[in-house]
C-alpha cells in the first residue's frame, strides 16, 4: 500500500507539475527565451526529489562552450539524473518522440531527435546538434547508442561526435570541449545495489518500460552518482574515432571508480 500510493504520489506531482510549465515552456522556446533552459532544469530538480533520486556529483561539469557531453546510458532516469545536475539537452532516437508522455517531455526538453540506423543522414543529423552546441548549449549524446545493465560500458559510436567537427565553424575559441561523463547508480534504500541487483535501476532494451518504471519509484529512494571527468578539447587537428575512443575509456574509468565507492 504504502508503494502504490508513492507512485501515485509521484504521479500526481509530475503530471501537475508537467501541466503547469508546459505552456510556459512552449512561450519561451516560441520566443527563443533564456527561460527554455531554466523550465527543463528545474522540473529534473523536483523530478528527482519526488522520486526518490538523490543526486550526488564528483569533477566539475565544464564551465566553456561549445559543449558536447559523452555519458553513458542505463536507464530512463539518466535523463532526470542528469537534469538534476544542470541545464542541458539530449540527443535521442528519432522514436521517443512518440513515445506516450516520454515524447512530450522529451520534445519540452529541447531534445535533438536522430535516426542512429539512418547513415544517409548521419551528416545533417550532426549539424542539427552542431547548431545546438554553438547557439550554447550543452548537449547530452548517449554515444552507446542503447541502454547496458548498469555494470559497464558499452563500445561508444562515433558518427555523432562529427557534430564536435562541425560546431568548429563557429566556434570562437577555436575548439569544441567533449566533456566524459558516467552515472551510476549505487544504493537503494543505503543498501549497496552490487552487479545482480543493479538492473533494478538499470533498464536494459529487452525489459519492458512500464514494470520497470514502476518498480523503480516503489524504492523510494535510488543512490546516483553523476562523475564529471576531464573534458577534452577538440580542435581542427584532432582525429574523431580517437576523440570517441579517449573518451570511452575516460567514462569507463569513471564508472568503475564510482561503482567501487562505499559507505
Amino acid at each position: 500500500m504504502i508503494a502504490s500510493a508513492r507512485v501515485a504520489f509521484v504521479a500526481v506531482v509530475l503530471v501537475a507539475m508537467t501541466l503547469v510549465l508546459w505552456p510556459l515552456q512552449a512561450l519561451a522556446m516560441r520566443r527563443g527565451w533564456p527561460l527554455q533552459r531554466k523550465l527543463p532544469h528545474l522540473w529534473h530538480c523536483v523530478a528527482c526529489r519526488v522520486a526518490g533520486l538523490r543526486v550526488s556529483v564528483k569533477g566539475t561539469p565544464a564551465s566553456g562552450r561549445p559543449l558536447l557531453i559523452a555519458a553513458n546510458h542505463q536507464s530512463w532516469s539518466d535523463i532526470m539524473v542528469l537534469g538534476r545536475v544542470m541545464p542541458l539537452s539530449f540527443i535521442a532516437k528519432a522514436e521517443v518522440r512518440d513515445w506516450p508522455a516520454f515524447g512530450l517531455l522529451a520534445r519540452l526538453q529541447r531534445t535533438v531527435f536522430v535516426e542512429r540506423e539512418a547513415r544517409r543522414r548521419t551528416g545533417h543529423q550532426a549539424s542539427a546538434i552542431a547548431e545546438r552546441l554553438s547557439e550554447g548549449d550543452a548537449m547530452v549524446l548517449f554515444a552507446e547508442g542503447t541502454t547496458s545493465d548498469g555494470n559497464e560500458v558499452l563500445p561508444f559510436r562515433t558518427a555523432l561526435f562529427g557534430a564536435a567537427q562541425m560546431a568548429l565553424r563557429d566556434s570562437t575559441s577555436g575548439s569544441v570541449l567533449v566533456q566524459p561523463v558516467a552515472v551510476a547508480y549505487t544504493h537503494a534504500n543505503g543498501l549497496p545495489l552490487g552487479r545482480y541487483h543493479r538492473p533494478l535501476a538499470a533498464w536494459p532494451g529487452d525489459v519492458t518500460l512500464g514494470p520497470h518504471l514502476l518498480a523503480f519509484l516503489k524504492e523510494g529512494a535510488i543512490d546516483a552518482t553523476v562523475a564529471f571527468g576531464e573534458p577534452i578539447r577538440f580542435t581542427e587537428t584532432s582525429d574523431r574515432k580517437a576523440m570517441a575512443r579517449a573518451a570511452e575509456d575516460s567514462v569507463r574509468k569513471l564508472l568503475a571508480e564510482a561503482l567501487a565507492v562505499r559507505p
